[in-house]
């Protein structure tokens, strides 16, 4: 198993983590923010889950279907971070076209949007960059 391949089950673990952290007691506050910044709901957790198991499925398959995800992935989930800071909704979970600009404070901004900044990045990185090392048509 590559470095690649390890790091999409690393990547299924934590979204599958992050699926459950609505349900997990304490973690929302009364409004059903989680750590009082994120609105998770069926959409967002059906991405996450989605997103988890297609990492799953790419790390069992090969190390190209793993820098696959991770292009992708990356790609996708880096522009709805960019997106969502600044304009104030993403589009994976149709924010954006549901409920237009909104206007946020720059912090809640930034550290709603920095799991999808950081993921997605990091993501890009793995596949774009990293993965070259592991095979040479990745």
């Amino acid at each position: 198993m590559s470095l690649i391949q390890r790091f999409a089950w690393a990547y299924a673990a934590v979204l599958f983590v992050v699926t459950l952290l609505g349900y997990i007691p304490g973690l929302s506050d009364a409004e059903g923010f989680t750590f009082g910044i994120f609105k998770l709901d069926i959409v967002d957790d059906a991405l996450h889950l989605g997103s988890a198991l297609w990492a799953a499925g790419a790390a069992w398959h090969s190390t190209r279907a793993a820098a696959f995800y991770f292009k992708a992935f990356g790609a996708i989930y880096f522009f709805d971070g960019v997106l969502g800071f600044f304009l104030g909704q993403g589009y994976l979970d149709g924010g954006i076209f549901t409920q237009g600009v909104t206007p946020i404070d720059w912090g809640t901004k930034f550290a709603a949007n920095l799991p999808h900044l950081l993921l997605g990045g990091a993501a890009m990185y793995i596949g774009f960059v990293l993965s070259r090392k592991f095979t040479d048509h990745a």
